[in-house]
């Protein structure tokens, strides 16, 4: 705990403060890195839904990219096929977290896009979307993830 002085020098108040900050403090990475996983994975996976029907990107979803999201340097109907891909394959890899640190990074990466070229006043949202996604690289997928199950099945090899 840092900047909480003792309880003696601030009271009774001050020492019920300092046990929920060291409780806080005592909260494991993997239960937030699930909830980041799951939250951000349903963001991405709702977003990818409304490009496709069954298998193929709508009509609707390349007109979009065309007339709303107009992303410099390719074309409309590459862009829609790339985000489409991109908000059903990595939301699954959060899910099961498996490759989570890179799956993050290039949800980041299209969160950067977005928030540059799309919908630069949307940056409360996107900074949301940020921190969830920073959090996953910098500290991975978790105790409950395909990712712990391999490193612990690899640390064992040596």
């Amino acid at each position: 705990m840092t900047n909480v002085p003792s309880a003696r020098a601030r009271g009774p108040f001050a020492g019920l403060l300092a046990r929920a900050f060291a409780a806080m403090a005592a909260i494991p990475d993997w239960p937030i890195a699930l909830v980041a996983r799951l939250s951000i994975a349903g963001v991405f996976w709702q977003s990818g839904r409304t490009k496709v029907e069954g298998f193929a990107v709508t009509d609707t979803a390349i007109a979009l990219f065309q007339d709303e999201y107009k992303l410099p340097l390719i074309s409309p109907w590459l862009g829609a096929h790339l985000a489409a891909f991109a908000e059903h394959l990595f939301p699954v890899l959060l899910v099961i977290g498996f490759a989570t640190r890179l799956s993050a990074l290039a949800l980041l990466t299209m969160t950067l896009v977005i928030q540059t070229f799309v919908y630069p006043g949307a940056w409360p949202t996107h900074g949301v979307w940020a921190a969830c996604l920073l959090f996953l690289m910098a500290r991975g997928a978790g105790l409950l993830s395909v990712d712990a199950l391999i490193e612990r099945r690899t640390s064992s090899w040596t």
